[in-house]
């Protein structure tokens, strides 16, 4: 297995999406086009599946240096009610362009830091979206919470709303690493945030770990670990740290490279944190998640319901994604766009009556195809030669896996791949093996994190 994780370990996609964000077409989309994809999907969808809401709230009172968001660092909470009345703004062009009203399946509020706004402006947010929406049938809201910036009335408040599930940024309790990524937080405050959660009625609650972290070491890891099993959270997501300075820039410069965990290093902790996961009766979700069987996420893997999307997995599928705020993206199914990354940009372009979009890509049949191959493996691990390949696009593919096949980690029938028990910390590697734009367009220059 160390020979295989040193020959799989190369830079390569996280696949929340098909093609990439880099191999978006370089031209971009057309507003037009853009809405026409939105209208398209939402008539097909909406009264059968409903759609899901991305919301982007950016602002952090402090920098996390493992982080890869788009954020605004500030103490400033007078920034709150202007961001939101933009926002509302940016949904209320949705709607006139929609006409009908939205159904709303789920909801999710990433960041930042979600709730470094106060629960009277989370309240105003919400509100203002079902002024112009109702919603769907088996409706979802969650969010994401820092542990030391939210509050009981927050949970309270957002519990009141609708949401039932919410999920708290760990990443390790080790004080060596908290320091080094400026993410100090302490078991109590956690425990105090979750068993708040659990009093108030929150029915699924998901901490979120990173291993390969700047000083991780096997005896943080299994500290770490210990802790969180000992709250029972329903869902674990355990993250592979992404190292891409040369992307994020000044937060992830703020360590020295040498201080991060090797290959086999790094991979010895994910094995770890896998197995302690195991010993205490959680399964493996996709890739990088666990859950307890109770959890709507295992109940959707084994009905082979389990979706992807920018929001990662989630139990419920929708069509249509509409993100709000900036650098949110959006994902109609036929077309991908994405907001101005900038605070100032996204707001310019939204108070002068017009979709924030500074980037996308109208996917072609072909895209389509390949899409529905690698959200069928990193959500089942198996996709059937059923979805329509040309004879000579799915010899090429084969010709790719061929060497994945012979290191033993797929089966290959005459109608699926299916990725075995070994083979599934290498699923980006088998994707990769469809994605026809990255074969066709090999980057110059290091775009992506490490497989592994």
């Amino acid at each position: 297995m160390k020979n295989l994780i040193q020959k799989y370990n190369i830079p390569g996609p996280r696949y929340t999406s098909y093609p990439t964000v880099p191999f978006w077409d370089k031209e971009g989309i057309s507003l037009a086009n853009w809405e026409k994809s939105v209208v398209k999907s939402f008539n097909e969808s909406n009264d059968t599946e409903g759609i899901s809401l991305y919301i982007h709230l950016p602002f952090c009172e402090s920098l996390c240096t493992f982080c890869a968001c788009h954020k605004r660092i500030t103490k400033r909470h007078s920034v709150e009610e202007p961001y939101i009345t933009t926002v509302l703004k940016e949904w209320n062009i949705y709607c006139d362009l929609l006409i009908k009203r939205p159904k709303i399946r789920e909801i999710h509020l990433g960041g930042g830091t979600p709730t470094f706004f106060s629960s009277a402006n989370l309240k105003l947010l919400i509100n203002g979206i079902f002024k112009r929406a109702d919603k769907f049938t088996d409706f979802e809201f969650s969010y994401e919470g820092h542990p030391n910036h939210t509050t009981e009335e927050q949970l309270q408040t957002l519990y009141d709303l609708g949401s039932r599930r919410n999920s708290f940024g760990i990443q390790d309790y080790d004080p060596v690493v908290q320091k080094a990524i400026h993410r100090v937080q302490s078991f109590e405050q956690v425990k105090k945030v979750n068993d708040l959660s659990r009093k108030i009625g929150y029915t699924s609650i998901s901490h979120d770990l990173i291993f390969g972290l700047p000083l991780q070491t096997e005896k943080s890891i299994r500290n770490t670990i210990k802790k969180t099993i000992a709250l029972k959270p329903d869902r674990i997501a355990y993250y592979s740290y992404a190292h891409v300075p040369w992307i994020k820039g000044v937060g992830q410069r703020g360590f020295d490279k040498n201080d991060l965990p090797k290959e086999n290093e790094k991979r010895f902790l994910y094995e770890l944190g896998k197995q302690l996961f195991f010993d205490a009766g959680y399964i493996e979700i996709g890739m990088d998640h666990f859950s307890l069987p109770s959890d709507p996420l295992y109940k959707a893997m084994k009905n082979k319901k389990l979706h992807r999307n920018f929001m990662g997995y989630t139990a419920g599928k929708t069509q249509l994604m509409i993100g709000l705020g900036m650098s949110s993206i959006s994902d109609s199914w036929y077309a991908f766009a994405q907001n101005e990354k900038t605070l100032e940009a996204y707001t310019k372009k939204v108070n002068q009556g017009t979709l924030p979009i500074f980037k996308g890509h109208l996917l072609t049949n072909k895209d389509l195809i390949i899409r529905k191959h690698i959200l069928n493996l990193m959500c089942n691990m198996e996709t059937s030669w059923d979805i329509d390949l040309t004879e000579k696009v799915k010899k090429e593919i084969l010709n790719r896996l061929q060497e994945i096949i012979d290191d033993g980690l797929i089966d290959l029938t005459n109608d699926k791949v299916l990725v075995k028990e070994e083979g599934r910390m290498f699923v980006r590697n088998i994707c990769m093996a469809f994605d026809l734009k990255l074969i066709e367009n090999k980057p110059d220059t290091r775009i992506f994190s490490m497989t592994i």
